[in-house]
C-alpha cells in the first residue's frame, strides 16, 4: 500500500487548526464544568433536601446517559422546546460542560469529605461561620486533593470532544473527516489525527503525573 505523504503535509494546517479548536472547546467547557461541579457538590452536601434532590437528579441523569445522546439532545431536542436554533459551538460547549460538571461534582464532593471533620469543627470553634470555614479551610485543602482527578477529567473531556463532530462542530475529528472526503486518504489522515490525540493526551498525562508527585511531596 502506497502512503500519500503529500496529502498528509497538505492537510497538517487544517488538522492543527482542528486540534486547536479541540483544545479550546475543552478548556472553555471545563472552566464552566468546574464552576457547575463545585456548586453541585456543595448542593449535594448541604442540609437542604431540595438542593440535594436537584443535585442528585442532575448527576444521575448525566451519568446515566451517553454523552452522544446528550449532544443530540442539546442540539436537536432543546431547540424544538425553546423555539430557536442552537449553533454547533454553543451546543458542543453546553453538552460537554453539563457532562463534565456531573463527574467533577462527585470529585469535589469526595475531596471535601476527605478533609478531616476535626478541622471543620476547629474552625467553627474559632468563631468562623460555616461559609468562612468552607471557603478558607475546607475548599483549599479539598482542591489540593482533587487536582489529579480534575486533570484526569480534562483528558477525558478532550477525548470526548470527538463526539461533537456528529453535529458538525469542526474540531480535530471533524476536520479529519472533511479532509478524507476530498482526498480519500483515510489511512493517512486518521493516523495523523490519532497521533495528534495521542501526543496531546500523553503530554497532559505527564503533566498530571508530575503535578501529582509534587503535591505528594508537599504533604510531607
Amino acid at each position: 500500500m502506497d502512503i500519500n505523504v503529500e496529502v498528509v503535509f497538505q492537510s497538517l494546517g487544517v488538522l492543527f487548526y482542528g486540534l486547536w479548536m479541540t483544545i479550546a472547546i475543552t478548556v472553555i467547557s471545563l472552566f464552566i464544568a468546574l464552576i457547575l461541579g463545585l456548586f453541585t457538590a456543595l448542593m449535594k452536601l448541604s442540609k437542604s433536601k431540595i438542593l440535594k434532590m436537584i443535585s442528585n437528579t442532575y448527576i444521575n441523569i448525566i451519568r446515566g446517559t451517553p454523552l452522544l445522546v446528550q449532544v443530540f439532545y442539546v442540539y436537536f431536542a432543546l431547540p424544538s422546546l425553546l423555539g430557536f436554533r442552537i449553533d454547533a459551538w454553543t451546543a458542543a460547549i453546553t453538552a460537554l460542560s453539563l457532562n463534565a460538571g456531573a463527574y467533577i461534582a462527585e470529585v469535589f464532593r469526595s475531596g471535601i469529605q476527605a478533609v478531616s471533620k476535626g478541622q471543620y469543627e476547629a474552625a467553627l470553634a474559632q468563631g468562623m461561620t460555616t461559609r468562612q470555614t468552607m471557603q478558607y479551610v475546607i475548599l483549599p485543602q479539598a482542591i489540593r486533593i482533587v487536582i489529579p482527578s480534575l486533570l484526569n477529567q480534562f483528558i477525558i473531556t478532550l477525548k470526548d470532544t470527538s463526539l461533537v463532530s456528529v453535529i458538525g462542530f469542526e474540531e480535530l475529528a471533524r476536520k479529519g473527516q472533511i479532509v478524507i472526503a476530498t482526498s480519500y486518504a483515510a489511512f493517512e489522515i486518521w493516523t495523523v489525527v490519532a497521533l495528534m490525540y495521542l501526543a496531546t493526551v500523553f503530554t497532559l498525562t505527564k503533566l498530571s503525573e508530575g503535578l501529582e508527585k509534587r503535591l505528594r511531596i508537599g504533604e510531607y
